[in-house]
């Protein structure tokens, strides 16, 4: 087994146990039974628990890029593009049900805890922010689009923190079916609008 791939062990195990036991309660010993090195292997890679959490955060971080580049190159449509966000509640339900949101719930320990790593979480909220925002932009949303990124992101915590308390399977498909449709109203609104600025624009050159 390589460096390299050890590390790699390491972080997985702790961004798993971060997420299922919460930062706090996850001791060195804990990721290392998960990954079944030596405690002096461990420490050769990393010396304190700080340091995981800053190598799950980045790791973190390059997933979600990863998985909305792909979503560029592989949904032509910006609007589909929104959907498979919306929809990550649904696919991720069994974790969300028993765990909540893996971004939100390391955010709000670390905002406990007074952890200085909890500005680095937040990116992962700001990269989800800004890559909405470029899609709603994209759907003509262009002076509310940062409003609706925002609206987008605080909705779908809130139907994951509701789901890890209820435990409603059914709740969590009402509230995405509700985004679905919150979503459609939005980019009519956005068509109607440009539909009537282009007929303005045509009236006022039809006068001149």
């Amino acid at each position: 087994m390589n460096d390299i791939t050890t590390r790699e062990r390491i972080v997985e195990a702790a961004d798993m146990l971060f997420y299922q036991r919460g930062f706090e309660h996850t001791s060195f010993a804990d990721i290392a039974d998960v990954v079944k090195i030596s405690r002096g292997n461990f420490y050769f890679h990393f010396k304190t628990k700080d340091q995981i959490l800053t190598a799950v955060i980045d790791q973190r971080i390059a997933n979600t890029r990863a998985m909305l580049e792909g979503w560029e190159r592989e949904i032509p449509l910006p609007v589909d593009r929104i959907r498979s966000f919306i929809n990550i509640v649904i696919a991720n339900r069994a974790q969300i049900k028993r765990f909540g949101c893996p971004v939100g719930t390391l955010i709000s320990e670390l905002a406990k805890l007074d952890h200085v790593s909890r500005s680095d979480v937040k990116k992962l909220f700001l990269l989800f922010r800004e890559w909405l925002r470029e899609q709603l932009i994209k759907l003509g949303c262009d002076e509310k689009a940062d409003a609706y990124a925002m609206h987008l992101l605080a909705r779908s915590q809130g139907v994951a923190t509701l789901t890890n308390a209820f435990n409603d399977e059914q709740f969590i498909r009402n509230e995405v079916e509700q985004m679905n449709a919150w979503l459609d109203s939005c980019i009519d609104h956005a068509r109607r609008r440009g539909s009537g600025g282009r007929r303005a624009s045509e009236h006022r050159k039809t006068n001149h």
